[in-house]
């Protein structure tokens, strides 16, 4: 591992319980500063309700300063009933098509979150998939603290174990068999993180609208990579929330995903990185995750800032 990686996980790698909630609260008020939670969703009513409900509870109501200004589940075009229970349950609702429908829509989830920038406000936008099972607020908390806490820190991803059904640690097929291995291979500035392709990370806007978006699984790697090259290793976090618990993906369908996380780091390969022969893997030690490395023998949507809805709604 880089020197640059080793010293990165010491300073820019946290556990969601080193910014209790109150110290939060004390930087968002003071700062003025605003967050938008975004929740893609297609076809998740089983789980989307009990999500939204926790933020609800304990990020939202009942605060003197809500951590969460802004709740919105964006519907990329559910079969059943999840823009239903997502809205009994307090969210706000908006239909992926109803967003820039000068454009039509093309499938894949991150068509749905660049366009997610149009719907929303906060200075801070924090992702969060809407299939997890078991929630915890600390999800959102954990990744929108550093933020709040420190204006060097522009990206933070979420870090967690991923069980496979109850088999600890061997979820994530894709990131351990694609993403890590191209990261390490050829942005090695990116071997640190843990989960590169989860779905839970906080951004500021100001840096989300200067991204491209890869319009489907490719996403998180585009977005990830990117921010490297806008804003530096340093600008970049991740924060430890514990355990993520969600519906797992059938064989064919993670060979879709593996396909498009390669394209989007093709396209990114074009401009030419170095290429290093190593590869590190995490596994949860008694003080956190420890490195471990080893030597190994798409369509995009522009930058949001270039939008005219998005400059025209900036003016006013």
């Amino acid at each position: 591992m880089l020197e640059e990686v080793e010293r990165w996980l010491t300073d820019r790698s946290w556990s969601a319980a080193d910014r209790p909630l109150d110290q939060l609260l004390d930087r968002k008020r003071a700062a003025g500063t605003t967050v938008s939670l975004v929740l893609p969703a297609l076809d998740e009513e089983a789980t989307v309700g009990a999500i939204v409900e926790v933020v609800r509870r304990e990020l939202i109501e009942g605060l003197p300063v809500p951590l969460v200004d802004e709740l919105v589940v964006v519907d990329s075009g559910s079969a059943d009933r999840t823009a239903e229970v997502a809205a009994k349950a307090g969210a706000r609702v908006v239909h992926r098509d109803e967003i820039l429908p000068r454009l039509p829509a093309l499938p894949g989830k991150g068509e749905v979150l660049w366009r997610s920038l149009l719907a929303t406000h906060g200075d801070i936008v924090c992702f969060v998939d809407a299939d997890l099972r078991d929630f915890s607020a600390a999800f959102v908390s954990g990744i929108v603290g550093p933020l709040l806490t420190d204006p060097d820190v522009h990206f933070v991803k979420a870090m967690y174990d991923r069980p496979l059904g109850d088999t600890p640690g061997q979820g994530g097929r894709v990131t351990e068999l694609v993403a890590r291995p191209l990261l390490n291979l050829h942005w090695p500035q990116l071997a640190g993180f843990v989960q590169p392709l989860g779905g839970e990370y906080a951004v500021r806007r100001s840096l989300l609208e200067r991204l491209p978006f890869p319009v489907g699984y490719g996403v998180e790697l585009g977005l990830l990579v990117d921010a490297l090259h806008t804003v530096g290793l340093d600008a970049l976090a991740q924060v430890d929330v514990g355990v993520r618990l969600h519906r797992h993906q059938d064989g064919q369908a993670l060979g879709r995903m593996a396909a498009a996380i390669y394209r989007t780091a093709q396209v990114r390969l074009s401009r030419g990185h170095l290429v290093r022969p190593e590869l590190t893997q995490f596994e949860r030690g008694p003080e956190g995750f420890v490195p471990r490395t080893y030597p190994v023998d798409t369509e995009e949507r522009p930058p949001m800032a270039g939008i005219e809805e998005y400059a025209l709604r900036r003016v006013a």
